[in-house]
């Protein structure tokens, strides 16, 4: 069943479905905690390259941020887009949803909602619902290697954390050992640099140019900026944008 279909199942009326152009769609961000050494975790990467690619969650704007974690390294295969910040990301988010636990795969929507990285149902359940929380105003550019992004919290009361990422669609790799020994592995949305960079007060806006360095042996045209703004006590995502390098 298509995500479209499953949309329609949680109850997203046809209406609306056809009012929702890309240009008023909501985004939401939607975390894969995933490694190259879990062998459950292809079918949750295949289904974050559907929501990345086709975009077909109604009203919803994905944006993904795959992020590798370094704790299954020690099993046999080393994931070369693995990193501690990751690891140290979900841990984080384990002490929010008490009894979770860090695990492989593990996606979180919003960051609000966690499930098994592979269940396309709840994916798409999630995502529907993050639709309906409105996000505070935001713009991401991006000109000759500086971005500038500013957010709006004037109405809002609160602080958050902002993040500036890098991602890059359409890898893959040839496992040679491990769990996924012997299979090629496709990804999407792999975060390739992480950065904090400042924090959002409410009632006040936030604005900042950052140049943003990019790496020789990246593809730029699969390049991705990515920048959002996290509730520091809610972990809810209050700002999120996305731009193309």
């Amino acid at each position: 069943m298509d995500l479209t279909r499953r949309a329609l199942m949680f109850g997203v009326p046809a209406a609306l479905l056809a009012s929702r152009t890309a240009e008023n769609r909501v985004p939401v961000l939607v975390e894969l905690f995933t490694s190259e050494g879990c062998s459950s975790c292809p079918p949750a990467d295949e289904l974050l390259i559907r929501l990345v690619k086709e975009q077909s969650v109604p009203g919803a704007e994905v944006i993904a941020l795959g992020q590798h974690v370094d704790y299954w390294n020690r099993l046999g295969w080393a994931d070369p887009f693995s990193a501690p910040t990751f690891t140290q990301r979900q841990k984080w988010y384990a002490d929010g949803f008490q009894g979770s636990g860090s695990y492989t795969p593990q996606m979180v929507v919003d960051g609000q909602t966690e499930f098994v990285g592979s269940d396309s149902t709840r994916a798409t359940r999630a995502i529907v619902q993050a639709t309906k929380t409105p996000k505070l105003p935001a713009d991401l550019a991006l000109l000759d290697g500086t971005a500038t992004f500013s957010i709006d919290a004037s109405s809002w009361n609160g602080h958050a954390d902002v993040v500036l990422a890098v991602v890059e669609n359409n890898l893959q790799t040839t496992v040679k050992r491990g769990e996924n020994g012997g299979r090629v592995l496709h990804h999407a949305s792999v975060v390739r640099s992480w950065t904090p960079v400042g924090g959002l007060d409410g009632g006040s806006k936030f604005t900042l140019k950052k140049a943003v360095e990019l790496r020789r042996e990246w593809k730029a045209p699969d390049l991705r900026v990515v920048l959002f703004a996290q509730d520091s006590r809610s972990r809810r995502i209050v700002a999120v944008r996305s731009v193309s390098v």
